[in-house]
């Protein structure tokens, strides 16, 4: 069954109005899906072409406009998967879109360091970009009602929010642990430099196990076997594929905050299970607190994404070990919050931050409350300093 996804309107919204659209996001999130159903009234006007296939990519290389018109024929639509597979595609697409104005080109990629450093320069002002993540909560409630998927939360963070696995829960776990092996790396063992297959399933497992954790680059190279060098790139590369993504530290008043400090979340947490082999239910983990906290900013980030808000998120933290687990800024405007897993647990925003950031509004996410963090437009939290 096809799941309604927040940026279709926005997709269809900029259908032919003279650029190509490009449709980043991770293998499997469901980006041909989202395409095929959304273009499924105009079918006879769509053409479908796959980067992955050996043909396609030798047609498409250095295509010169007439054989470009070859291809496409009668075609309106042409949609261009894996996009990112295709040497020069930037200028391919650039061809597409100038010479042939009635054409609406879309291309999607998996690799956003790929497809985006291809495309930059031959598409200047002359492209709509979109990410299309896993399946967010917010996607999900609006399909089955909030109390439905509420009642799924351990579910989703145990097994993660792919599409794929959302719709066969029976058979999550073999479908999980082959969608990271192949999700992980595929794509980046094709690029270019990316020589070292064990090293970076030695970092993943490593990145995996230090959920939360502030990132150390000199550490993790020696607990792998590397230089810090190396793994700040293969790091770097992991977030550029989707597979994680890293939180700055908030820096900007107290004399004592730490201004260079970076923590790392996976951008699944059934992703992050699979890398561990550990797909055990809350109850019977050691590390509920860091899965949670890696939940919620991974929902939190679709959420914005979704929206299409420029908001920025952050962690604090101070030399004396006071902590906010997540900062938020907009358009001028900060929010904080706390994450617990246990709804009765006690806690505080530490005075040091609200101290330093006295406009900002705080508040605690639990289990009790959290479907209203991970809904668009969420009310102000302001009860909880």
């Amino acid at each position: 069954m096809f799941i309604q996804r927040a940026i279709q309107s926005e997709i269809e919204r900029r259908l032919f109005q003279g650029k190509a659209l490009l449709l980043y996001g991770p293998r499997q999130s469901g980006k041909t899906t989202l395409l095929r159903e959304m273009l499924r009234p105009r079918q006879e006007e769509l053409l479908i072409l796959n980067g992955d296939e050996a043909d396609v990519r030798e047609l498409l290389t250095d295509a010169s406009t007439a054989r470009l018109r070859s291809i496409i024929g009668k075609k309106r639509i042409v949609v261009i998967d894996e996009a990112q597979r295709i040497p020069g595609i930037g200028v391919t697409l650039k061809l597409m879109v100038d010479q042939m104005p009635e054409v609406q080109t879309i291309a999607t990629g998996s690799s956003a360091f790929e497809l985006a450093q291809g495309t930059a320069e031959p598409l200047t002002g002359r492209k709509f970009a979109f990410t299309l993540f896993p399946l967010a909560f917010a996607e999900l409630a609006r399909r089955d009602g909030v109390l439905a998927e509420r009642r799924l939360l351990e579910q989703r963070v145990v097994w993660g929010g792919y599409p794929e696995i959302v719709t066969h829960p029976d058979d999550a776990s073999v479908r999980l642990k082959t969608l990271a092996g192949s999700y992980l790396y595929k794509d980046l063992l094709m690029l270019e430099g990316l020589k070292k297959p064990a090293l970076l399933e030695k970092l993943v497992r490593a990145l995996a196990l230090q959920v939360g954790s502030e990132l150390s680059y000199n550490e993790l190279a020696k607990l792998v076997g590397s230089d810090p060098k190396t793994v700040e790139k293969y790091v770097d590369l992991l977030a550029k594929a989707y597979v994680v993504f890293i939180l700055p530290a908030l820096a900007r008043n107290a004399r004592n905050e730490i201004k260079k400090g970076k923590k790392i979340y996976f951008c699944d947490t059934g992703i992050r299970n699979a890398v561990l082999g550990n797909f055990l239910p809350l109850g019977a983990r050691t590390d509920v607190g860091a899965l949670w906290e890696n939940y919620l900013f991974a929902e939190r980030r679709k959420l914005l994404a979704n929206s299409g808000r420029s908001a920025s998120l952050f962690f604090w933290r101070t030399t004396t070990q006071a902590e906010v687990d997540c900062v938020e800024e907009e358009a001028g405007r900060m929010r904080a919050w706390e994450f617990k897993w246990n709804p009765k647990a006690k806690g505080r925003i530490p005075h040091g931050f609200t101290t330093a950031y006295p406009t900002a509004t705080t508040a605690f996410i639990t289990p009790a409350n959290y479907d209203l963090f991970l809904m668009p437009a969420p009310p102000d939290y302001t009860a909880a300093r």
